[in-house]
């Protein structure tokens, strides 16, 4: 039974963030991303009528970590991220002055080399560098959530302090390499796609194909 997965675009720039359970019954849920909109996320959390046994954030942008703190308090749920980003959801007035980002410290500090098993669900984190330098991706049955490194049509940026187009690339090489062609890529922006789509079309990978 595939996985089901609600997608909310919250926040001023329309961040993803996804309600992940093992399947449309189930009692409880994995939240990656809550960028923004604490309040929405725990309505759609009783409306699911699930509980939030874990909060996964791919990388530490402001879009991405912006309601971390309250819906962690909120929900008790213990929040993962990994140890090279941990210190910007530590201090975010250091990184994102005056955007009035919380400060909260992780539970777990994530290698992206782990399995967790959550909600009834095994994810796998992976190393994906390049847009951020700790950035990590969350793969469970066939779905990737790859934040801010593959979008449909587009990757993630490169030109922000300490991202890496060479990085990115070879990240995304890494992922064709060990993944087949129909995994479902829910990004930080946009709708889904398929990896495979992504290598055959995808303008800013033709370095790929070639």
């Amino acid at each position: 039974m595939p996985l089901a997965v609600d997608r909310f675009q919250l926040g001023p720039v329309q961040t993803n963030c996804y309600l992940v359970r093992a399947n449309a019954a189930a009692g409880e849920a994995v939240l990656i991303d809550p960028g923004a909109e604490a309040a929405v996320l725990e309505l759609e959390l009783q409306r699911a009528g699930a509980r939030c046994v874990a909060i996964l954030i791919t990388h530490s942008h402001f879009d991405h970590i912006g309601a971390v703190a309250e819906l962690a308090e909120a929900t008790g749920a213990p929040v993962h991220i990994s140890a090279q980003e941990a210190v910007v959801l530590e201090t975010p007035e250091r990184f994102y002055p005056g955007l009035g980002v919380r400060a909260f410290s992780p539970d777990v500090r994530l290698a992206g080399d782990e399995s967790l098993e959550l909600a009834g669900i095994r994810f796998r984190t992976l190393r994906v560098p390049g847009h951020s330098p700790g950035h990590v991706a969350f793969l469970a049955d066939g779905a990737l959530f790859s934040g801010d490194v593959l979008f449909a049509g587009s990757v993630g940026r490169t030109d922000l302090p300490f991202s890496s187009w060479e990085t990115l690339l070879e990240s995304i090489r890494a992922l064709a390499g060990l993944l087949p062609p129909d995994t479902v890529v829910y990004a930080g922006h946009g709708p889904p796609t398929t990896l495979g789509d992504e290598l055959a079309r995808n303008p800013f990978l033709a370095e790929l194909r070639a």
